[in-house]
C-alpha cells in the first residue's frame, strides 16, 4: 500500500465518521435518537468554566476601558501589540492638561498670581499623568495579562477538549444506535450474529474513548478553581495598584492646595486650611485607610488682620484686584485684574464679601479676589 492509497482510505474514514456524527446530531435534535447525558458533576464544571470565561471577558474589557477611555487609543495599542511593535509614546490627558496650564501660566506671566497658580497646577497635573501611566502599566502586567492568558490559553484548551468530548459522545451514541438496529434486524433474521457482535465491540470501544475523554475534560475543568485563586491574587494586585495611584494623587493635590494657599496673605481663600492633619508617608494601605480622617478641614475665616479690622470698622480701604471677576447678578460688581477700587463693609454682609466702589459704580465683591493696600 502506497502513501496515496493510505491517505485516500484515511480521508474516506474521516468522511464516514463526520457523516455518522452529523446524522446522529441531526436525529438528536429531531428527537429521533437517544443522547448520552454527561454526569451532573461534569455538567456543573462545564457551567462553571463557561461562567468564568464570560465574566472574565467582561471584567477584562471594562478594565481596559477604565484604564484607557479613548477607544481609538485602545485600537491603536491592540494593532501594535498584534504587530509586536511598541506603540508611539504620547501625552495622556492629565499630562496634556498640565502642559497647557504651564504654557498659559508662562504666557500670562509667572510673576502674576494667576500665572503662578496655573504653572503650579500644571506641574501637579503632569505628576498625576505620570502616576496614571504607572497604574496602567502595573495593572496591565499584574491583572489584565493573567486574565487574557486564561481566555487565550487555558479556556481555548478547555474548549478544544470539550469539543473532542462532544465528538466522542456522538460516536458512542451513533454506535449504540447501530447496535440497536442490528439487534432488531437479528430478531428478524435479517443479518448474521457476527454483525451484532461487531456492533457490540464498536460500542465498547467508543464507550472507552468517551470515558477517557470525559476524564481528561473533567481534570481540566477542575483546574478552574485554581484559576479563581490565581485571579484573586491578581485582583489584590490591581486593588493595591489603585490604592497607590489614588494615594499619590491625594498627596499631590494636598501639596498643591498648600501651595495655592500660600499666595499673598492679604486675601482670603475659601479653601485655605485653618488646620491640617499631618499626612502620613505614602504607605499605600495606611494613607487610604485614614484618608477620610486626614482630609484637611476648610475654613472661611479671615487670614489677615487688615480685613478683620475693615469689617469691624465703618471706614474704607483701597484694594488691588487680583483676578478678573464677572458679576453673577446686579448686586455684584465686575472686576478687572490689577485695577484699584475702594472697599468697605456694611452690617449684616456675608463674611466672604465686601462692598466695592469704582467711580459711581458699586456692588458686592468677593474678598478672595482682593489685596488690601496700605
Amino acid at each position: 500500500m502506497n502513501i496515496m492509497d493510505f491517505n485516500v482510505k484515511k480521508l474516506a474514514a474521516d468522511a464516514g465518521t463526520f457523516l455518522s456524527r452529523a446524522v446522529q446530531f441531526t436525529e438528536e435534535k429531531l428527537g429521533q435518537a437517544e443522547k448520552t447525558e454527561l454526569d451532573a458533576h461534569l455538567e456543573n464544571l462545564l457551567s462553571k468554566a463557561e461562567c468564568t470565561k464570560l465574566w472574565t471577558e467582561k471584567i477584562m474589557k471594562q478594565t481596559e476601558v477604565l484604564l484607557q477611555p479613548n477607544p481609538n487609543a485602545r485600537i491603536e495599542e491592540f494593532v501594535y501589540e498584534k504587530l509586536d511593535r511598541k506603540a508611539p509614546s504620547r501625552m495622556n490627558n492629565p499630562e496634556l492638561l498640565g502642559q497647557y496650564m504651564i504654557d498659559a501660566g508662562n504666557e500670562f506671566g509667572p510673576g502674576t498670581a494667576y500665572g503662578n497658580a496655573l504653572i503650579k497646577c500644571g506641574e501637579t497635573q503632569k505628576r498625576i499623568g505620570t502616576a496614571d501611566r504607572e497604574l496602567i502599566q502595573t495593572s496591565a502586567i499584574n491583572f489584565l495579562t493573567p486574565l487574557r492568558n486564561f481566555i487565550e490559553g487555558d479556556y481555548k484548551t478547555i474548549t478544544k477538549e470539550r469539543k473532542l468530548l462532544q465528538n466522542k459522545r456522538l460516536d458512542l451514541d451513533a454506535a449504540k444506535t447501530r447496535l440497536k438496529k442490528a439487534k432488531v434486524a437479528e430478531a428478524r433474521a435479517a443479518i448474521w450474529a457476527e454483525e451484532v457482535t461487531k456492533s457490540e465491540q464498536e460500542v465498547r470501544i467508543t464507550q472507552s474513548e468517551f470515558d477517557r475523554q470525559a476524564e481528561i475534560t473533567r481534570l481540566l475543568l477542575e483546574g478552574i478553581s485554581s484559576t479563581h485563586a490565581h485571579h484573586l491574587r491578581c485582583l489584590n494586585d490591581f486593588v493595591e495598584a489603585q490604592m497607590t495611584y489614588y494615594a499619590q494623587c491625594y498627596q499631590y493635590m494636598l501639596d498643591l492646595q498648600k501651595q495655592l494657599g500660600s499666595f499673598p496673605s492679604t486675601f482670603l481663600s475659601n479653601n485655605n486650611q485653618s488646620s491640617t492633619t499631618p499626612v502620613q508617608s505614602l504607605s499605600t494601605p495606611s494613607v487610604l485607610a485614614s484618608a477620610s480622617a486626614s482630609l484637611p478641614s476648610v475654613s472661611n475665616s479671615v487670614v489677615t488682620s487688615g480685613i478683620s479690622e475693615l469689617k469691624s470698622s465703618s471706614g474704607s480701604r483701597k484694594a488691588r484686584v487680583l483676578y478678573d471677576y464677572d458679576a453673577a447678578n446686579s448686586s455684584e460688581l465686575s472686576l478687572l485684574a490689577d485695577e484699584v477700587i475702594t472697599v468697605y463693609s456694611i452690617p449684616g454682609m456675608d463674611s466672604d464679601w465686601l462692598m466695592g466702589e469704582r467711580g459711581n459704580q458699586k456692588g458686592k465683591v468677593p474678598i478672595t479676589y482682593l489685596e488690601l493696600l496700605n
